[in-house]
């Protein structure tokens, strides 16, 4: 293009359009937003340990002041998923306000946590308990009736899953022993490098030590 003289060639200016002030926050609210249904599927039960050595698992907070593992339970809008994990924080009053908008699955998970985590403290306590009274080892009374507290608080008051329990306690302490010690032991040594075990002493070994010396908790 020629331009004539003494004019002198400008080029057009281009100007971005910007959103009206009263829209500019919309991104970020709407992250805001979708993060909001999993801040209010956050559900959690306690764990802690009173003065005498008890150990309770509920989903009321513990005595103000009392160090107590936070175990929380989240729960995705519309699925039964769960996912947990503790942190050690000191905790004290009643239970939070959203406890009672919870909606009928998140009560059911809370709860499927809390017999969960009840039914390991009351089989570990059983073992012990076993394991106390067999007269195997010294020990004192206040060790016995703190077991047995442990126990008491968190093994089911229903019969048959009581028996249940006692049968798991009993799993829990062969698998503890000696035996299974030994057995396992042994597996390891099948298993380390330069042995060379026949498929069949590999098989029985492994089959012994999953059958009779698993736990049933952990």
């Amino acid at each position: 293009m020629r331009v004539g003289r003494g004019f002198r060639y400008h080029p057009p200016i281009v100007t971005r359009r910007r959103l009206p002030l009263s829209c500019a926050w919309l991104p970020r609210a709407v992250a805001v937003l979708a993060l909001l249904p999993l801040v209010a599927g956050a559900d959690a039960v306690y764990r802690w340990t009173d003065a005498d050595g008890v150990i309770h698992i509920s989903s009321e907070k513990p005595p103000k002041g009392v160090q107590a593992e936070r175990i929380e339970v989240r729960s995705a809008p519309g699925k039964n998923s769960s996912a947990s994990a503790g942190t050690r924080s000191s905790s004290g009053g009643t239970a939070t306000a959203s406890r009672s908008s919870a909606t009928p699955s998140q009560v059911a998970e809370r709860e499927a946590v809390l017999g969960s985590l009840r039914n390991r403290e009351c089989v570990i306590a059983l073992e012990s308990l076993d394991r106390l009274t067999s007269g195997a080892q010294p020990t004192n009374g206040g060790e016995i009736r703190r077991v047995q507290q442990t126990a008491e608080l968190n093994c089911s008051k229903d019969p048959s899953r009581r028996r249940e329990q006692e049968e798991m306690a009993a799993r829990l302490r062969v698998a503890n022993g000696p035996s299974c010690i030994e057995a396992r032991n042994q597996l390891a040594a099948l298993l380390s490098p330069g042995a060379r075990p026949t498929r069949d002493q590999l098989k029985a070994q492994q089959d012994f030590v999953d059958q009779h010396c698993t736990a049933p908790v952990r």
